[in-house]
């Protein structure tokens, strides 16, 4: 049994405590709001600040939202990473530019400690399974002292390489497929509802068709449905795409269809659904051509 800090619990940090928990790990939840440990101290979990709880642990598992908050838990004015047992192991799992994450491992690995770069893919319900797929890169010490986590969060550890950076590039290699996909599969069902067809019946033809994606089948549901119950926020993808988009601007690469996407989750962020499930950027279609969506008037 090991003692394993997860730091943000949010949708996706959430399941992934509980998922330790249920390995039979000791885990200590950390987060801003007072009531996000409730589900894991539910489980017999507990919960404290970052710096107190990695100065126990045998691995810290950073899942806050993006580089700056990743930095600041890990090696800001109260981060946590100076009171960490040395040999001890951070993953960190926000989408982060490579530059970012090798910059992170320095700063690790100069304190003592293991660093493994290791974004995640699989959404909440699998996060919640102990089913993600993670991305990982590090040494063979840092795969070592992370192991326990591995295990125990992910059905799939891909060992992209013994240096940092490479699992962040290949998230946001995901990241440009998953963000053009929701925003086409808002367009497709824009489209058929600019046609007059019943869109519970389009999603049911497309997905057994040669257009389906996984996105399509996962998403379009939720607006036949006027489900925007924030599973993934339409927020997360200016975030990643712009990623996305400065590391091909870097490489010389146009990258056409993710400037195409990221334009669209931008307008729906500016209508007021930033905070709703990305499916909502079909309703950025939708209002462009005045159409009326399930549940909308």
């Amino acid at each position: 049994m090991a003692v394993i800090t997860v730091i943000g619990l949010g949708s996706m940090g959430l399941g992934m405590a509980l998922s330790l928990r249920r390995a039979g790990h000791r885990v200590i939840g950390c987060d801003l709001r007072e009531d996000a440990a409730k589900p894991l101290l539910a489980e017999g979990g507990e919960a404290g600040t970052p710096r107190e709880a990695a100065a126990q642990s045998d691995i810290v598992v950073s899942v806050v939202l993006n580089a700056a908050q990743t930095d600041a838990v890990l090696f800001g004015p109260e981060g946590c990473a100076e009171a960490m047992k040395p040999a001890s192991a951070i993953l960190s799992c926000a989408t982060v530019p490579p530059e970012v994450a090798r910059d992170l491992a320095t700063k690790a690995e100069a304190l003592g400690l293991h660093y493994l770069d290791a974004p995640i893919s699989g959404g909440a319900a699998k996060a919640a399974q102990g089913k993600l797929s993670v991305m990982a890169a590090g040494s063979e010490a840092a795969f070592d002292a992370a192991r326990p986590a591995l295990d125990s969060m992910a059905e799939t550890v891909h060992d992209l390489g013994r240096a940092a950076g490479a699992g962040s590039a290949m998230k946001a290699v995901n990241q440009l497929l998953a963000g053009v996909h929701i925003a086409a599969m808002g367009e497709a069902l824009a489209f058929a509802s600019s046609q007059g067809l019943d869109l519970e019946r389009a999603v049911e033809v497309i997905s057994v068709s040669a257009g389906t994606s996984w996105m399509f089948e996962n998403r379009a549901p939720h607006v036949v449905e006027a489900d925007y119950a924030p599973r993934s926020a339409v927020t997360i993808w200016p975030k990643d795409l712009g990623i996305v988009s400065g590391i091909a601007e870097d490489a010389g690469l146009p990258v056409p269809l993710t400037r195409a996407a990221l334009g669209q989750f931008e307008a729906a962020v500016e209508a007021g659904w930033g905070a709703e499930d990305d499916a909502a950027v079909t309703r950025v279609y939708a209002r462009a051509a005045g159409l009326t969506l399930p549940g909308d008037s």
